[in-house]
């Protein structure tokens, strides 16, 4: 299967947040953002696989920052690693100034997407090759993010995680 670049499956999701998805602060409700951050994340899961992808694990979410009323928010989710039928989805979100259009980085997250068949059975995806330095660096956290995460699961034996090992050597 040949590799495919995350730029080629890159999602870019931009709204404004209206009154109905605030809390009583006047900010985004996290529930509206974790759903906006999967349905961008999803898209770019299919675009990689050209399959159905279901969400299996959001792995990481930080609320840093809360977006108001009115922000223009931007979504990116880019592919960071495949494995055999699953995908890592790093998603940076962005709101911008009104005044000056200056962007600010707002929140992240790690969504993990699994593609399907008919019979809604795992299927192979193409492997990833970053690009960039930040693709190259998000690729490599992948495997140790998902080691990680087999070892908490009980999936995976501590002394066989060889890329947390290397961390702690």
């Amino acid at each position: 299967m040949k590799a495919k670049t995350p730029n080629e499956s890159r999602t870019v999701m931009t709204d404004l947040v209206l009154p109905s998805e605030t809390n009583p602060l006047n900010n985004l409700f996290g529930g509206e953002l974790l759903a906006r951050m999967d349905r961008a994340a999803s898209i770019t899961a299919r675009r990689h696989s050209r399959r159905v992808c279901v969400t299996a694990s959001v792995n990481h979410v930080a609320f840093n920052r809360a977006i108001p009323l009115g922000s223009v928010v931007t979504v990116e989710a880019n592919i960071s690693r495949a494995f055999t039928s699953s995908m890592e989805v790093f998603i940076d979100v962005w709101t911008e100034d009104r005044e000056s259009g200056n962007r600010t980085k707002a929140n992240e997250a790690i969504y993990t997407f699994v593609a399907v068949d008919e019979t809604e059975r795992p299927v192979e995806v193409p492997p990833v090759r970053p690009e960039t330095e930040l693709e190259k660096e998000r690729f490599a956290a992948a495997l140790r993010r998902k080691q990680l995460s087999l070892v908490l699961a009980g999936k995976m034996k501590p002394q066989d995680a060889k890329e947390l090992k290397a961390i702690f050597d």
